[in-house]
């Protein structure tokens, strides 16, 4: 897909991975609506790329919201041609994580995805095309260590954009699946020193694994991969390497996570 001309709705949009995107998209030639919890975020983001964004603040994983934001193409811009499913949030832990917590992440990193798709989807099969692009993370072919529900949403979003691509490709809608590893953002590294032992136990698991990429270098290798319409994005390369020895060996490769994780632990 040529993203020039195309119409893009953004979630979390404000920073990080969502603003590099907001940005390669408008460089691109393509007219994006910012969407972001925090309403200075996306402001701010949409302001800097003049009267090709406009902002919308709000919850990615609200079906008002959602429809709202793609109401606000359509006036300002015309139909919705993309949706980067981008908005996540990585808090969390292990057993002890309370159910509203769960509740927190299966909303904002899973079913903000299905709703958005169930919202747009329809539309995009009768007019013959549409690409949705998934942000989940490496944690959701792989695993990660320090926070359950982060990894299991993570899971849960591959699954879904699979299952989306294999129900509808046939459709004339394209998806695809970002799936980074380390990227410079708050997700990542939270400006505040409230991190909990198993944050912080995430944070330098992910750190260690690979190179921290930049969000302006991801958000390039997104539009190329949109370009290609490739299913898997794979920022780090290595990523596939271990998704290949955990399929070849599952067992090994479970015991090889447990020593990483002492390690960590020290």
């Amino acid at each position: 897909m040529d993203v020039a001309g195309k119409v893009a709705v953004v979630t979390g949009g404000g920073g990080g991975i969502g603003g590099a995107l907001a940005h390669a998209l408008v460089e691109a030639g393509a007219k994006v609506v910012v969407t972001d919890l925090d309403a200075a975020s996306a402001n701010g983001v949409a302001d800097a790329l003049g009267e090709s964004a406009v902002a919308l603040a709000g919850d990615a994983s609200s079906d008002d919201h959602i429809d709202a934001a793609v109401r606000l193409a359509e006036s300002t811009f015309g139909p919705v041609d993309m949706y980067f499913a981008n908005a996540g949030i990585g808090r969390g832990g292990g057993l002890d994580t309370d159910e509203a917590m769960w509740d927190l992440a299966l909303d904002v990193n899973l079913r903000s995805h299905i709703r958005a798709a169930r919202r747009l989807v329809p539309e995009w099969i009768e007019r013959g095309s549409g690409y949705f692009v998934s942000t989940a993370s490496a944690a959701g072919l792989l695993t990660q260590i320090g926070n359950a529900p982060y990894s299991v949403t993570k899971h849960a979003a591959v699954g879904f954009s699979e299952w989306l691509n294999i129900t509808h490709g046939d459709d004339g809608v394209r998806v695809s699946c970002l799936c980074p590893m380390g990227v410079d953002t708050k997700l990542l590294r939270p400006e505040d020193d409230s991190a909990t032992t198993d944050q912080k136990l995430m944070q330098k698991a992910v750190e260690t694994a690979g190179e921290v990429l930049t969000p302006g270098a991801v958000a390039a290798i997104v539009l190329e991969a949109v370009a290609d319409e490739r299913f898997l994005i794979l920022p780090h390369a290595e990523v596939l390497d271990m998704y290949r020895q955990k399929g070849a060996d599952y067992d090994r490769w479970l015991r090889g996570m447990r020593r990483y994780q002492r390690s960590l632990r020290g």
